[in-house]
């Protein structure tokens, strides 16, 4: 909508608090990291590590107070929506995985191109472009497949997949994740246990998009997809957390942990007014443990940050270089990279010494049927923003949701209708 430009109300300010998640892509020691970083970093490093701050709360220009921020927010999902349009279309059977995730990086870097090209106030150009790299996981491998052009791997007929991608203008991130059956007739629907997991991910999203209102608990948000799953016979996949986004940050502190675990476990905090949410479901029918089979599949990664260590070898300098200039702060993929084979025996020595984080291809067990759903929310005063969605297809599905709070909650509109004013 374009009524944000009354949300000026100070945005709610909880203390952020770092913390000690095993999925939790920070460390807790980055208050010991003083050596300079790279300089291309410093600006975004600064952005980036302000997330463990306690005093940029306070700072509304970066915030959906700035009707300017709320603009930059829904151009970049502009072209996120496009750039999953193109790769939704592009999945059939005989398409390559890694030519898919080509076409939704080089899509969001076409349309980034058409916005936002006069320098800033300050006189720098304004960066846009992939914040998430586009990953096409099949069947049962849950997330994170990107593969390089060396893998060969084709779409085939009844496969679901699911894409997951994002970009950002000037730091401020949308992303996005759907998924999609191969079925032979487009037109007919998705039946049988995809269709469950796919219906349960669809109506889950719907509840949790509600409940991420001010003042309800991010505790309230995770179980309102876990009720949706139960009465759906599905599991909600563990590790999986809905992130608050911030400028230059894809993953902010303070998250909802769908599903908690003796090894995984995250504070309760409250939604607060003007905060950006990554919301991301993902149900499967299997157990919702997912494995790595094979970490040499793994090909996205971001840097950590926090972290610095002088690199021994000279191919592991040169792909460091490389990643502090071109990707100081997102995540990107080993396409990316000016020379991939190079870069793969660089990357290992990166990764040995803590500089980048991974994500790694996952997998449930082969049969099980997954669904994965993301959209980017904004919490605003007169209601939330969903400016990417997911595109479902027809599904027929012979279950439903039977928790009649729940039903209620999925029939309220996103945003209050406007009044009208009276006549003078």
């Amino acid at each position: 909508g374009s009524d944000h430009e009354d949300d000026t109300e100070t945005p709610f300010a909880p203390t952020e608090k770092h913390r000690e998640l095993a999925m939790s892509d920070y460390g807790s020691d980055h208050e010991d990291d003083t050596e300079t970083p790279f300089a291309p970093t410093e600006k975004h490093r600064e952005l980036a590590m302000s997330d463990y701050g306690s005093d940029h709360e306070d700072d509304t220009e970066h915030t959906l107070a700035n009707p300017a921020v709320v603009d930059k927010y829904k151009v970049a999902a502009e072209i996120v929506n496009k750039a999953l349009a193109a790769v939704f279309a592009a999945c059939v059977p005989g398409a390559k995985v890694c030519d898919l995730c080509g076409l939704g990086d080089k899509t969001v870097e076409t349309e980034a191109a058409k916005f936002y090209n006069k320098k800033d106030k300050d006189g720098n150009k304004i960066e846009k472009g992939v914040a998430f790299p586009t990953c096409v996981s099949v069947n049962n491998q849950v997330c994170h497949n990107s593969p390089t052009d060396d893998v060969q791997t084709v779409l085939e007929e009844g496969q679901a997949v699911k894409i997951d991608l994002g970009a950002h203008v000037d730091g401020y991130i949308a992303v996005v994740a759907t998924t999609k059956v191969l079925n032979a007739d487009m037109n007919a629907p998705v039946v049988g246990q995809q269709a469950d997991v796919m219906q349960a991910a669809v109506i889950a999203g719907e509840a949790a998009i509600r409940k991420l209102r001010p003042g309800n608990t991010t505790t309230a948000v995770a179980a309102a997809i876990a009720k949706v799953a139960e009465d759906f016979g599905v599991n909600v996949v563990e590790g999986v957390l809905t992130h608050t986004m911030k400028r230059f940050v894809i993953d902010g502190n303070k998250v909802v942990l769908h599903k908690t675990s003796p090894e995984l476990k995250a504070d309760e905090e409250t939604i607060g007014l003007n905060e950006v949410y990554a919301l991301d479901i993902v149900l499967s029918s299997g157990d919702g443990k997912p494995k790595i089979h094979d970490e040499k599949e793994t090909s996205v990664y971001k840097r950590a940050i926090e972290k610095n260590y002088k690199l021994k070898m000279q191919a592991s300098r040169a792909v460091f270089s490389q990643i502090t200039t071109k990707f100081p702060t997102m995540p990107f993929t080993m396409r990316a990279m000016a020379e991939v084979r190079g870069a793969r025996l660089g990357i290992t020595e990166c990764i040995t010494h803590e500089l980048l984080h991974e994500y790694p291809v996952l997998y449930e067990k082969p049969g099980d049927a997954v669904a994965h759903f993301k959209a980017t929310v904004l919490v605003m005063q007169n209601g939330n923003d969903r400016v990417t969605t997911w595109t479902a297809q027809p599904i027929k599905s012979d279950l439903e949701l039977n928790d009649e709070d729940l039903k209620a909650l999925i029939l309220e509109p996103l945003k209050a209708k406007k009044k009208k004013k009276p006549k003078a």
